[in-house]
């Protein structure tokens, strides 16, 4: 990536119809650079579709992402619910990879009341089949565990750093607004924020940081974490520092703004960082 990116968790609210082709227009329209297709539900692209969006996409030079769908446990209890999340983070990645996009993202697993080792070694090998299927594919995108947003959920920021370490195919998806929920007010400041991308720089390397994926939203929350996504305005979230942070490290890579009314916020973390 050569510079950073401000983009939409799925089709803009103002977008009518709602289509691809329409929703790039409307990205367009707004000076926004890409958008996170949604496989929330299930992965459910046909080929048609992916060859459009591909097709479009690379004419308006947007970044496109995809979010695994929300039915995903890599540590559960059932192995058939283990193979069915192993199928839906391949199925996002087989489509993005289809549809030209630079990265996925997904939520890894709950802890189910397990030690965190015994967490993160169930996800570490289960994660091994899916890389190992994704390199025989080869499927060329990133695959990002994405920082989740309640205790009860695996994924902090230093358990996607260390399974990032181990595939070379894997990188954190940082959510900004989950870290900051998840810690009950924590990663809010301009130092903390920084702490984030030096823990990434000196562990992952400088690519890392120059092939970001992040997520960003206003948020409400309580002592066990997240509870809803709010506008930036409407919340603590101090998404003004977090951009001078990206700016003063110099974060190369797309931010996809998941507020309610998406691209307005999207549109407001561009020009905060724009300004800078």
């Amino acid at each position: 990536m050569d510079k950073l990116v401000f983009g939409t968790a799925g089709i803009p609210i103002i977008t009518s119809p709602r289509d691809y082709q329409t929703a790039f227009d409307v990205l367009e329209e707004l000076n926004l650079g890409g958008m996170e297709v949604e496989f929330v539900r299930g992965v459910n692209m046909n080929p048609q579709t992916m060859t459009l969006v591909k097709r479009i996409s690379k004419e308006k030079n947007l970044v496109l992402t995809a979010h695994g769908p929300y039915f995903i446990n890599l540590n559960a209890e059932e192995p058939e619910k283990i193979e069915a999340s192993k199928k839906r983070i391949l199925d996002t990645a087989r489509a993005a990879n289809n549809f030209g996009g630079y990265s996925i993202t997904f939520h890894a697993g709950f802890y189910l009341k397990q030690d965190k080792e015994t967490v993160y070694r169930q996800i570490h090998s289960q994660m091994a089949k899916i890389i190992e299927t994704a390199e025989k594919e080869s499927l060329d995108v990133w695959i990002r565990p994405e920082t989740t947003g309640k205790g009860t959920q695996w994924g902090d920021l230093d358990e996607i750093i260390r399974l990032s370490k181990e595939f070379d195919k894997v990188l954190p998806c940082v959510d900004f607004s989950h870290l900051h929920a998840r810690s009950a007010g924590q990663f809010n400041t301009y130092d903390e924020f920084a702490s984030i991308f030096e823990k990434i720089g000196n562990e992952l390397g400088d690519y890392a940081l120059k092939n970001f994926h992040a997520h960003i939203a206003g948020i409400e929350y309580g002592q066990k974490g997240e509870k809803r996504h709010l506008m930036l305005g409407e919340s603590d979230f101090n998404y003004k520092d977090l951009m001078k942070a990206f700016k003063n490290f110099d974060i190369k890579g797309v931010i996809i703004c998941e507020s309610p009314n998406m691209e307005e916020d999207a549109m407001l973390l561009q020009k905060t960082f724009l300004n800078l």
